[in-house]
């Protein structure tokens, strides 16, 4: 096979498993979302936070789903690289349960997130490792368990 024929290949493969990812992780199906991991890894680039490994990766989903246990997304979008498939979309939830220590709201939150998927190398067709960027003004605002920050006096004088 040429290495044009190889790339298409490769790249349809990736994105079928990160679409899969997607969709396991809407339905909570989280065994589903662990199989498209070489090894499960996430990195949450705002908050510092890194699950590595399938035990504490399970532990975040379950973290969050108590939270958020409607969280999906909506208006996927890939584009791909040699060793990544790169995804913007909005996510979305309800909190309905307690997250770190944050009572329930009750509120509504849609937030643009761009999250890369990781293959090894340029030949991988498992992810090996999800970093996901997000604002968190942008949630806790809309969550209600932060002001918008114009009313907490950092706008223009």
């Amino acid at each position: 096979m040429d290495i044009s024929a190889r790339r298409s290949e490769l790249r349809k493969i990736r994105e079928t498993l990160v679409r899969e990812h997607f969709r396991s992780e809407a339905d909570q199906e989280f065994d589903a979302t662990l199989n498209t991991f070489d090894h499960p890894r996430y990195e949450i680039m705002p908050t510092g936070q890194v699950f590595d490994g399938p035990d504490e990766v399970m532990g975040y989903y379950t973290v969050t789903r108590e939270a958020f246990p409607d969280q999906r997304h909506d208006n996927v979008r890939l584009r791909h690289t040699d060793d990544a498939v790169v995804a913007e979309f909005d996510l979305l939830g309800t909190h309905l349960g307690p997250l770190y220590g944050v009572p329930a709201t009750g509120r509504a939150f849609r937030c643009p997130v761009v999250a890369f998927f990781f293959f090894d190398g340029d030949e991988g067709e498992r992810i090996v490792c999800e970093r996901v960027y997000f604002d968190t003004a942008t949630i806790a605002i809309q969550l209600g368990i932060a002001p918008p920050l114009t009313e907490a006096g950092t706008g223009p004088a």
